[in-house]
């Protein structure tokens, strides 16, 4: 599924949420895509624990 398609469902859902359930529902939405998106890459592996934690100049990556 391409990102184009993905980025429409996500706005749809997060309009129904907006317009069915207010604006308490919309952040809601939003903030458990948010955690949701976060936890996929890190389980695809494309994030590790440890960038949460370093600082901007740590440069332990190599």
């Amino acid at each position: 599924m391409s990102m184009a398609v993905i980025g429409m469902v996500a706005g749809m859902a997060l309009g129904f949420a907006g317009y069915f359930g207010g604006f308490g529902a919309f952040l809601l939405v939003a903030a458990l895509g948010a955690i949701g998106f976060v936890a996929g890459r890190f389980l695809e592996g494309d994030l590790e624990l440890g960038d949460f934690f370093r600082t901007r100049g740590d440069d332990r990556r190599r």
